[in-house]
């Protein structure tokens, strides 16, 4: 609990300095805000291993695509991987509930980010666009699109079904899938205190190819991650 609550303590102490001076970058391209992510996910990795000794391994580097257009589909059960994933990625962004805009610099930095928002559990003008939006934004980026296609955070044993958000974005044409899959709630879960001398592991799976036919890609992507999760717990 006390190792809960120094790391807690120390993290957003420093996240919130990253938040304060690369505030200024908003003026600048979009790169300069994307090293400011890099270095949260870095300084998240930092507190885990000084204050709870958390190891962190990573899978599959050999799986990352390169040089053509993917989204990432990636499990959710902490803040560790909103941090983290952009450490592997370049200048990724993300689709996320639209309340993380509202935060105080913090939103400002994720709308330069290009990441796209969406009201939870509404129907609104914005939510009917929203597929339009996503689609319009991938069209134009040649960074990747980062979804939690369980819609939220879970507890590490909990397995949802997918929403089906990720397979009209797959949909797109030409655009390959990353699958990603990270324990981190055995560590960071979304409700109470650290745990600490755990392993966060992220497996970075092999690729799906675009434009599939004869396959029901939800239930597909749902079978590889949470297989891939079970074996990581």
């Amino acid at each position: 609990m006390l190792r809960s609550f120094i790391f807690k303590l120390i993290f957003y102490l420093g996240f919130s300095f990253l938040l304060v001076i690369f505030l200024p970058s908003i003026f600048f391209p979009k790169k300069i805000v994307s090293f400011g992510g890099k270095l949260s996910g870095y300084w998240a990795a930092f507190c885990l291993r000084l204050v709870l000794s958390t190891k962190i391994e990573v899978k599959g580097f050999n799986n990352i695509i390169k040089n053509e257009k993917f989204f990432i589909a990636c499990t959710h059960q902490s803040e560790f991987e909103t941090y983290y994933l952009q450490t592997l990625y370049q200048s990724p962004y993300f689709i996320l509930k639209k309340e993380l805009l509202k935060i105080p610099i913090f939103g400002i930095l994720l709308k330069k980010l290009g990441c796209i928002s969406i009201d939870r559990n509404k129907i609104s003008k914005e939510n009917i666009n929203f597929l339009i939006n996503v689609e319009n934004s991938v069209k134009k980026s040649k960074d990747p699109l980062i979804i939690f296609p369980q819609g939220t955070r879970y507890k590490l044993h909990d397995r949802p079904n997918f929403k089906k958000g990720v397979e009209r974005i797959y949909n797109f044409k030409n655009l390959k899938c990353q699958p990603i899959v990270i324990n981190s709630g055995n560590t960071w879960p979304k409700h109470g205190n650290l745990i600490p001398n755990q392993k966060i592991i992220i497996s970075i799976l092999p690729a799906i190819d675009s434009n599939l036919e004869s396959t029901n890609f939800l239930e597909m992507l749902q079978s590889i991650m949470y297989k891939e999760l079970d074996k990581l717990i």
